[in-house]
């Protein structure tokens, strides 16, 4: 057992972290077993225990019965000793919330996005942040990680955004570290399509599974990748984007380089075109198309269904998922879905299976705070917890 009396700042810094990390992992404990799982001795452990209740870091939560007539104190992370700011940012609307250190949101909120891109956006992002401390009764000095999903490709080695069509500006400038200069606290800057693919790893449909893709279908195409439990983004931050598959068209017509070819086949443009040309009515939306339920509909929705299939199945060649989660206005047809199914049961073996997302739209959203709380953990404890890979957080000075 070791004695914790004497020790130097900096190795008792450390030994309460440790006690903190295993805290975090397996609450509810005691003392008692705390001391147990670290090999610190019983009268170390109140001590530690102790300090981290003066400081905030953790609460009582209940007792557990041990012999006859005798309890012992459980222990769990004081949530709201931090919090967190998550933002899922489209061409036409922000999603931003406010999260304790468990996850659980305090404040929600959605806006029109400023479509003068740049630094207007980031002064957005930080008045909105105010409004909704303010609203949510949080002091904003306590918001210390945040993380944003953004329509666009971000490299992983410069941080910087390298497309994003549908917002002016984001490309000229360093847009992650000009958000944590402005707000205060770093900000983890992610695809929106993996920052979703993220939100499915910790609430939805992909959680205790360790491999799985996220596939975003709608005004456009994307995927989200989950292997062995680590997200992956390639050299260039674009592993995933599927919309250039070679799949549904001719790779060599330039006229699809700008979308891709598998995106000019199956996204919403497309969907309307295939149902014009069928002789359909101009101007209808999507979700007009696939609510007439005619014939004409059906024969559209079979034809994408079975280019998605034969998408998944070269999907499924590489990266072998266990479970494929579709989301996005035209991912979420269960009606497109069921053919996706019915044509990869003709051209696989062993499909893997196919959901659609049961977090909806909030995938990002959900998907960014947990981007945003590993980051937190990531700054206390320098290593993921339960063995999930965080999203390259800058440091966070005196967290603890």
């Amino acid at each position: 057992m070791t004695d914790i009396s004497g020790l130097a700042p900096l190795t008792r810094q450390i030994t309460s972290r440790t006690v903190l990390r295993t805290i975090i992992d397996s609450s509810p404990i005691s003392r008692a077993e705390l001391a147990r799982v670290t090999g610190l001795s019983k009268q170390a452990m109140s001590e530690i225990v102790r300090d981290l209740e003066v400081e905030g870091w953790v609460r009582e939560t209940g007792r557990t019965q041990g012999g006859v007539g005798r309890s012992a104190v459980n222990y769990e992370l004081n949530p709201g000793k931090a919090f967190l700011f998550g933002v899922d940012i489209g061409g036409t609307k922000v999603h931003a919330s406010i999260a304790d250190l468990s996850g659980a949101v305090i404040e929600d909120r959605i806006e029109p996005t400023d479509v003068r891109g740049g630094r207007y956006l980031v002064e957005q992002l930080a008045l909105l942040l105010l409004k909704m401390t303010d609203k949510g009764g949080v002091d904003p000095k306590l918001v210390r990680m945040g993380a944003i999903g953004v329509p666009g490709a971000v490299d992983p080695k410069t941080r910087r955004i390298t497309m994003m069509p549908n917002i002016a500006g984001m490309t000229d400038f360093d847009f992650e570290g000009a958000l944590a200069e402005r707000l205060g606290f770093p900000m983890v800057l992610e695809n929106d399509v993996n920052v979703a693919a993220k939100g499915e790893q910790a609430l939805g449909d992909g959680q205790n599974i360790d491999n799985f893709v996220f596939v975003a279908l709608g005004t456009g195409v994307g995927m989200g990748i989950i292997s062995e439990r680590r997200l992956i983004r390639g050299a260039r931050g674009a592993a995933g984007e599927i919309s250039t598959l070679p799949i549904g068209g001719d790779p060599f017509n330039s006229s699809a380089f700008g979308s891709g070819v598998l995106e000019a086949s199956v996204g919403s443009a497309a969907i309307r075109a295939r149902h014009a040309g069928n002789g359909g009515a101009d101007g209808l939306t999507v979700r007009e198309i696939f609510e007439r339920k005619d014939g004409m509909t059906e024969a559209v929705i079979d034809e994408v269904g079975r280019t998605v299939a034969v998408a998944i199945a070269a999907i499924a060649a590489v990266l072998d998922p266990q479970r494929v989660i579709f989301g996005g206005s035209v991912g979420s047809r269960a009606e497109l879905i069921g053919r996706v199914e019915h044509h990869l049961a003709r051209c696989m073996p062993v499909p893997p299976a196919c959901v659609i997302s049961s977090l909806g739209n909030r995938a990002g959203i959900l998907g960014a705070i947990a981007v945003a709380q590993e980051g937190f953990y990531q700054s206390l404890f320098g290593l993921p917890l339960r063995g999930v890979e965080p999203a390259a957080p800058k440091t966070l000075e005196g967290a603890a």
